[in-house]
């Protein structure tokens, strides 16, 4: 191999390197199997939400998975291997990866990475099923706004009692 052919290379696994060090969340598949439509529509979820999907070689993972020191991630760079990388929403590859391999089956999650945390399928699988921010978000006004509508509920028995009373 020529030496700018290795440069080449060398300068590949650092940026590869580096978008694993910033991801939120990594999720590694295997899309063999899936036909060019299936690939471009989940390409297209994928970047909706933000999330950017590469197929890079598995020689050059491993080379960036161990200088981003995610060496535990090398056992899934066997075969066709694509990986999903976010760097903002820690759910959203999961969840959009997890749902699209409903219907397309061909589509197999192998592992990945949750804020820095190497993850088990299972547990790639159990953060697909968790809801979106937005879901969090309204679950938890919903909690804070309960107390405040019990005690609305309250006063409004209390009133409707007096006027009873006086009737």
């Amino acid at each position: 191999m020529s030496e700018a052919s290795i440069a080449k290379k060398a300068q590949e696994v650092e940026v590869v390197a580096a978008k694993l060090k910033e991801a939120a969340s990594i999720v590694v598949v295997d899309y063999r199997g899936l036909t060019v439509e299936e690939v471009t529509s989940l390409r297209k979820q994928l970047r909706d939400s933000n999330v950017e999907m590469k197929v890079i070689k598995n020689g050059i993972l491993r080379r960036a998975a161990e200088e981003a020191g995610l060496a535990g991630l090398n056992d899934t760079f066997v075969g066709p291997t694509a990986v999903a990388i976010s760097n903002d929403d820690v759910v959203a590859p999961a969840k959009i990866i997890n749902d699209f391999a409903k219907d397309a089956e061909a589509l197999e999650i192998k592992g990945g990475v949750i804020e820095g945390n190497i993850s088990s399928v299972e547990e790639i699988v159990a953060l697909a099923k968790l809801p979106n921010r937005e879901g969090l978000l309204s679950m938890l006004l919903s909690v804070l706004q309960a107390p405040v509508r019990n005690v609305a509920y309250a006063v409004n028995a209390v009133a409707e009692a007096k006027e009873e009373d006086v009737a």
